[in-house]
This record gives structure tokens, C-alpha cells and sequence, in this order.
């Protein structure tokens, strides 16, 4: 108090210095706040980057798999082509339970006496459990013996498991929910060394998207398993749209010639492979060489049943990615999940022919090595629906209308001819299995349109519900979907993930639906902390922040955004140098003379026109175009070569 009154008596005493202090003051704030509001801007310049590359990448898988689908139900290509594609593509299978234990048996692998690694015996002990989790945090690995062995245990556990498992706080008192894992170790580590080891006192819930991006997916998953067949009751695991074995097959290659499969349809399946060597499945393959196929089909059956959610206390729904309009509990607690391999596609539906025999629309092997069937194989596919460009452009939602019934008709009286009916009854009997058919491809598809909102979709600040043509899957909703969906329910909170936020979590949708991540520095280090949550009796959110790289936590803010917006410009000079032909075609449509010359206007349009990724291109124009040219206009033949020769260091950097 004293100190104010001498300053203000000084002050008053001299008025001139009291405005130029003042004047001082403004002009620090001033710049100050221009500084937060740059730094603010690059930040989410940056994070618009990443999010709208990882999001197209995302896109264009689901075309190609779709495209690679459309082939296949309306092309009848030679044995041996087709017989190649349904190796990679294949998601029927008519094994049953006891076929499959004892194919991925593992009691014919030894152990050599070399193996340094952990040894498990079951049924599991805690012990084994946490000597796991040490093993994997020393870097060491797991014999495939035990791998296979592990994961035939879980198989069998969790068939047993509902699709919405419901959970209480009334025991533990406090249940920790933790989001996206991706693969990242670390993060996985740093929640059990913060917060402890699952146990009987502390339950844990893991809302999918263990998989894929990081380097230890296959551990976390060990890992996650091993704890859930000690704690049945205290480990709950969520479903995420990368427990999917046709989104794990990411590649990062680049193909140019199609003469190495001979034949554009091999040529699809060797994408498809490519896709295998260069995914998540690429991590299995080369950490288990000799019996990583084995593992990836049962990593396969165990994805596909996984349950969908988790109810806690009756009042928190806990989803990996969304809801829409027409989600419904009751519907999604009924679903035969496990015959959803893949969300990308409704599973493929058997016809029951005449002879009594059950035929999958996508031909066994067996069938398809008979010459019998490769004669009639042309009946059994629709007409080509459209072009190439046409079919590209559609949802995942479209697929599932493509057959009516007028061809289940047709298609049952070829089948009906073929086995040449005696009389008028058996054709009946054709034509009452289509009815029924027809039933159940519309309860079929009301069912997978379920999962795939579950597993994809994504919230929106307006109200309504509509397609998410971003990621190519799911939906957008908002507040009043989330609304009317929690009256339904009789709900408080969804909790949900699927989405990287830089906090690590975000609410939304006046704080009725909290999005979770859990995997830190997504994109690159400093990119973003990650966060798991706590809820108590009372449900209450108490969030826990974190960053697994202590480099980090010492860089200022300043440092942070410019290492994470390099790392950003370096992956979209990249993705524009990768689409190079089909920039210059844009370039030459607005550079009708050929002068090599186009405006800025022009130069954004044409970028955005090819990438299709909504990003700020003027004001990237700085960071991505540093070559002068005169009056304003953009040499794109020096931008092509600024952009050579920073991916040539690039690649030499990574070589060396």
C-alpha cells in the first residue's frame, strides 16, 4: 500500500514520466499480443498441415480398397489373378474355431536355449504380466511361440465378451480411460509409470487405436492382451478403426511401372501387397519373419472381436469414434461383430444354392480351382457400375446398395439352371431365399452402418448430420445429435477419441463429449502433449496431461511451434513434389503461352485444385515458393527444382 502511494505521489509529480511509461506499457502489450497471435496462427497453420494429409491419406486407402472391391465383384479375371487378390483381400473364411486352433498352434515352435526374452506360462500371473512390460521397455522381443500362445488365449476370452461391455466405479472407486495409442511405447509407459499397472484396484479402459504409425504396435498389443487375461474384469478394450487389417496395410511406396505383375489386375494386388510390407503388418513381418502371417490372421480374428464400447456407471458412453443420427445401443449390442473384419465394407453374404450347398459370394479356393466354376463365375458379378471417376467419388455407404433384387433373382435362376430342378417347388424355394435374402442385406447393412459410425466418425461445431467426406468414412455430428442421443440413452457424457488434439484432449458440444489421446508428439516432437482420464463415483473428468519426450518439456513455445512447423512444411513439400505431373498439368492450363509463369492467385488454385487439402495456400506461399520471379508471378519450373533438390537432401540426410 505504501509503495503505491509514493509511486502515485511520484507520478504526480511528474506527469511526463507517468505517460511515457504508460505509452511503454501499450506498446510492449501491443507487440506481445502480435507475437501470441503469430505464434497462435503458425500453430494451427502447422496442425491444419498434418491433419489434412493424414486425413487424405486415410481417403485415398478407402478408394483404393474400394476400387480394388469393385474390381472384384464385377470382373471375372483368370484363376490365377483372382486367386492372387483373394490371398491379400480375402475376408471370408470357412474354417471353423477348431480348424483355426490348430492352425495357429504353437506347440510344434521351439524355444532355443539362446533366447534371452521373457518366458510365459499360463494361465498368466501378474508377475508375467509386469516382467512383460520390463522386457518390452528394455527393448527386448517375445518369442513367436509365446506371441501365438498369448494371442490364442486372448481369442478365446474375448469371444466370450459382449459387444458393449458395463462397467462400475462402485468397487475401484476411480476407472482410468486412456485414447489413441498408435504404437507408441512410450506413451504407454509413461500412463502405467503416473498412474500404476492395471490391477484390481485399477481399471483401466482402452478406446481403440492401438495400432499403427508408431514402431511398437505389436508390444502395446502384447502387452494390453497379457493384462486382460490377468484382469478380465478390470481391462476393458475398445475397438478402433485401425483394428482393421485392410487400414493397417498403409505403404509409403511409390509404384511406377505395372509390368511387374503383368496385368492391371496384379498390378492391384501388388498394391495391395505393398500395402502389406509397408504397414502395421510391415512391423510383424519383420519382427516375425518365420510365423508373422500366422500371427497377423490371428491378430486378424481377434480384431474382428473386439467389443464396440463400454458403459460406465450407466451414464458414460466410452466409443472410439462417433455417433450419428440413427446410432442406436440396442441395435450395436445385438451385432454379430466378429463377421465385421473390416469396417470399410459389409461382410460378403452366402447363398444357399439348391443342391443345399453354402456358396460365399466371393468364391472359396476350391471352387475357384475347378474348371466347372470358372465357366459359370462371369454369371455370379453385376454389370460395371459407371466409370472409374464416378465410382471414386462415392462413400463407403454406397456400396452396399449395389446388388438389388431383381439380380438375387437373376443371379439364384442361373444357379437354379446349372442344377437343373426337377420342378415348379424347387423353384420356389429359389425365389423364397431371395426374399429372405433381401431381409437380411437390409438388417446387414443397418448393421455395418453402425459400426462404421462408430468406428469413424468424427464431431462438428453445427447442428445436423452429414457424410464425412474428409476421412471417406463415417460422419460428421452435431450438438443436437449429441443431444437427443444422450436422451435416448439416458447418458451424461460420451467420451470418445479418434482425433489428435494438441492438449492431448478437447470438449466440445457444451462439454458433453470429450475427445481423448493419449499418443504425445503425434506428429512430430513438441506436435502435441497426451492425456488419459480419471472418473470417480461422481463421474466428474479429472484429466492428467503428459509429453513422453523430456527434450520437450525444455523447449520455450517459440521453439516448439518452429520445430513442428518445419517438420509440417517438410512433409507437404513431399506430398507436392510426389504429385509433380499433375501439377504441371494445372500449371500449363492457366499458362496458356508457356512461359513458365503463372500469378498467385493462379498458383494457389492449381496447388488446391490437385491436392485437395483446404490449406491456406497464399500465406504458405513464403515457406513453400523462396525463388524470386518478377512482377509477382511464380516461375513453377525453379519451384520444381527448389523442390528436387530439398527432397534429394532430404533422401541423402535419411541414407546417411
Amino acid at each position: 500500500m505504501g509503495c503505491g502511494v509514493s509511486k502515485s505521489s511520484q507520478f504526480s509529480k511528474h506527469p511526463g514520466k507517468a505517460v511515457t511509461s504508460i505509452r511503454a506499457a501499450i506498446l510492449i502489450q501491443r507487440w506481445y499480443r502480435q507475437y501470441v497471435a503469430r505464434t497462435e496462427m503458425r500453430r494451427r497453420c502447422t496442425w491444419h498441415i498434418f491433419q489434412s494429409i493424414e486425413y487424405s491419406g486415410e481417403q485415398a486407402q478407402i478408394k483404393l480398397y474400394n476400387f480394388l472391391g469393385y474390381l472384384m465383384d464385377n470382373f471375372t479375371p483368370s484363376s490365377n489373378e483372382r486367386k492372387l487378390i483373394c490371398h491379400i483381400f480375402r475376408e471370408n473364411d470357412v474354417c471353423r474355431d477348431a480348424e483355426w486352433e490348430r492352425y495357429f498352434c504353437y506347440k510344434n515352435i521351439e524355444v532355443p536355449e539362446i533366447y534371452s526374452g521373457p518366458h510365459l506360462t499360463f494361465p498368466l500371473t501378474v508377475e508375467q504380466a509386469v516382467g512383460l512390460v520390463e522386457a518390452f521397455r528394455n527393448k527386448k522381443q517375445l518369442h513367436s511361440r509365446y506371441v501365438l500362445q498369448l494371442l490364442l488365449e486372448t481369442w478365446k476370452l474375448i469371444r466370450k465378451l459382449p459387444n458393449i461391455n458395463r462397467i462400475s466405479t462402485c468397487q475401484s472407486k476411480e476407472i482410468t480411460i486412456c485414447g489413441d495409442l498408435h504404437g507408441q511405447l512410450e506413451d504407454l509407459l509413461l500412463i502405467f509409470y503416473k498412474n500404476g499397472m492395471p490391477s484390481l484396484e485399477k481399471p483401466y479402459v482402452f478406446n481403440g487405436d492401438f495400432v499403427d504409425r508408431g514402431h511398437d504396435s505389436i508390444e502395446i498389443l502384447l502387452i494390453l492382451f497379457a493384462f486382460l487375461l490377468v484382469y478380465p474384469s478390470d481391462v476393458y478394450l475398445n475397438r478402433g478403426n485401425h483394428e482393421d487389417h485392410i487400414v493397417n496395410l498403409r505403404y509409403k511406396q511409390t509404384i511406377d511401372k505395372t509390368s511387374t505383375c503383368g496385368g492391371f489386375l496384379k498390378y492391384c494386388a501388388y498394391v495391395l501387397y505393398l500395402y502389406r510390407r509397408y504397414g502395421f503388418t510391415k512391423e510383424v513381418l519383420t519382427k516375425y519373419k518365420m510365423h508373422g502371417k500366422r500371427i497377423l490372421k490371428l491378430l486378424q480374428k481377434i480384431f474382428s472381436w473386439l467389443p464396440l464400447a463400454t458403459v460406465i456407471d450407466q451414464r458414460v458412453l466410452v466409443i472410439h469414434g462417433g455417433i450419428s443420427d440413427s446410432t442406436d445401443l440396442g441395435i450395436i449390442a445385438r451385432v454379430d461383430r466378429h463377421k465385421y473384419v473390416s469396417a470399410l465394407r459389409p461382410p460378403k453374404r452366402r447363398h444357399t444354392s439348391l443342391a443345399g450347398m453354402s456358396v460365399d459370394s466371393e468364391l472359396d479356393e476350391e471352387w475357384s480351382n475347378s474348371k466347372f466354376l470358372q465357366r459359370r463365375a462371369s454369371m455370379t458379378y453385376p454389370k460395371p457400375l459407371g466409370t472409374r471417376t464416378s465410382f471414386q467419388n462415392r462413400s463407403l455407404q454406397d456400396f452396399s446398395d449395389r446388388i438389388r433384387v431383381e439380380d438375387e433373382l437373376e443371379l439364384c435362376r442361373k444357379r437354379a439352371s446349372i442344377f437343373q430342378p426337377d420342378n415348379q417347388n424347387q423353384e420356389n424355394e429359389v425365389l423364397e431365399s431371395v426374399s429372405i435374402e433381401s431381409v437380411n442385406s437390409d438388417n446387414a447393412k443397418e448393421e455395418w452402418k453402425q459400426i462404421l459410425d462408430l468406428l469413424w466418425s468424427d464431431p462438428m461445431t453445427e447442428d445436423g448430420c452429414m457424410p464425412n467426406e474428409v476421412r471417406g468414412g463415417g460422419c460428421y455430428w452435431g450438438p443436437d445429435v449429441t443431444e437427443d442421443f444422450l436422451n435416448r440413452h439416458n447418458l451424461q457424457l460420451l467420451i470418445r477419441s479418434h482425433e489428435c488434439k494438441q492438449e492431448g484432449y478437447e470438449f466440445c458440444h457444451n462439454r458433453k463429449v470429450l475427445t481423448l489421446f493419449s499418443a504425445s508428439n503425434y506428429y512430430d516432437v513438441g506436435s502435441n502433449r497426451g492425456a488419459y482420464v480419471k472418473l470417480g463415483p461422481d463421474l466428474v473428468p479429472y484429466m492428467v496431461q503428459y509429453q513422453a519426450t523430456s527434450m520437450t518439456r525444455e523447449l520455450t513455445v517459440r521453439q516448439s511451434v518452429g520445430r513442428t512447423e518445419r517438420s509440417a512444411l517438410k512433409v507437404l513439400r513431399e506430398q507436392l513434389f510426389a504429385h509433380k505431373s499433375d501439377l504441371m498439368s494445372a500449371f500449363r492450363a492457366y499458362d496458356k503461352e508457356n512461359t513458365g509463369l503463372v500469378s498467385l492467385s493462379d498458383w494457389a488454385d492449381a496447388v488446391e485444385s490437385v491436392m485437395h487439402l483446404g490449406l491456406p495456400w497464399r500465406m504458405l506461399r513464403s515457406q513453400l515458393v523462396t525463388c524470386k520471379s518478377s512482377e509477382g508471378m511464380i516461375n513453377y519450373f525453379l519451384w520444381f527444382s527448389e523442390l528436387s533438390i530439398k527432397n534429394l537432401r532430404l533422401i541423402t540426410l535419411t541414407k546417411g
